[in-house]
């Protein structure tokens, strides 16, 4: 135990293992002190330093070295320091940055949250909410580019991407090859595959579930539903690809299953990657071993039609019949 390392986050001291980022010890508090992360990904080596949305002032070095850092660092890139003091939600420096932040990731996105099917799970949306400011001051024109089909059943949507470089980082870290990437430079930068529809592996439908907004999405779930309509579901087969533990969610409505994706942890990361076989072709309730309702939080949208636990239908019939037997009887109790 002596050579962790104590960081005090927000007032709130945790004791971490060396060469733990900021924001990994924020995560091991938990909480509002956690700072969002656009472009972290804990699975993807290399990921973060992008987005510049986890930022926070250090305003003690470490003990050895008590001087404050001299600049807002981004937390997900920064190792903590044995004494080290941080302020995150507690430091209006901090949060009026990261609302500059906000409002430069949302200079080139579209307000098309209405017809878009990340909304409701959707990270910028929600920093939106909460960063955002209630008009824009960027006066010149959005750069907009056309819908492509970068795989058979995934479509790119580039005027909402953000550049956070997670779905590069998948397709170099769990398939074969990398078929897309970044094209161009500086702001004519963008996400795209040099031959449309290239994007073709077992594992390309990964990088729909690590976009962290609406650019890339499953084309055999748009326009289906709205996300908090549906009811997650835990769910596992035993699929034939080595490298897929068949574990995933099941989004159902009514009967049907409108989508199969990732598990994902509390902070939107994906436990483990799935293979296409399971998100794309397995869309029946028989294809599935079901566990349990997926645990959602309070603060989603998609908790206010979720449900704890499974009711089945004798149970129900039961329950019914018993509500019919005690009205009957306030009825008769009623009657003078």
């Amino acid at each position: 135990m002596s050579d962790l390392m104590k960081v005090t986050i927000d007032g709130i001291t945790v004791e971490v293992a060396p060469g733990t980022s900021i924001l990994n010890a924020a995560r091991q508090i938990g909480g509002d002190i956690v700072p969002p992360a656009m472009c972290y990904y804990s699975k993807l080596e290399g990921s973060g330093g992008k987005c510049r949305t986890c930022i926070v002032k250090v305003s003690k070095g470490s003990e050895k070295d008590p001087r404050p850092m001299p600049k807002l660092v981004a937390s997900c890139r920064t190792t903590v320091m044995d004494g080290m003091e941080v302020q995150n939600i507690t430091s209006p420096e901090v949060l009026e940055a990261r609302n500059g932040v906000v409002e430069m990731l949302l200079i080139n996105h579209p307000l098309d949250c209405p017809i878009c099917d990340q909304a409701g799970e959707c990270d910028l949306q929600n920093l939106g909410y909460e960063n955002g400011l209630q008009r824009t001051r960027y006066e010149f024109e959005r750069r907009t580019f056309e819908r492509i089909d970068i795989g058979d059943k995934i479509q790119l949507h580039m005027n909402r991407c953000i550049l956070c470089y997670r779905c590069v980082f998948t397709a170099d870290q769990i398939t074969n090859k990398r078929v897309h990437g970044i094209l161009n430079r500086g702001d004519h930068s963008e996400i795209s595959t040099y031959i449309q529809t290239a994007v073709d592996n077992d594992f390309s439908g990964n990088v729909i579930d690590v976009c962290p907004v609406g650019a890339l999405t499953d084309k055999t779930f748009r326009f289906k539903n709205r996300v908090w309509f549906t009811k997650p579901v835990d769910a596992h087969r035993n699929c034939d690809h080595e490298k897929c533990n068949g574990k995933v969610t099941l989004w159902y409505k009514g009967a049907d299953v409108l989508r199969v994706t990732a598990r994902k942890d509390q902070f939107g990361e994906v436990e483990e990657f799935i293979c296409n076989t399971c998100r794309f072709e397995k869309k029946a309730t028989s294809d599935w071993n079901i566990e349990q309702p997926t645990a959602i939080a309070d603060t989603s949208v998609i908790a206010s039609n979720h449900y704890d636990t499974f009711r089945p239908l004798p149970v129900i019939k039961e329950n019914l019949a018993l509500q019919e037997a005690n009205k009957v009887e306030l009825e008769k109790s009623t009657k003078f």
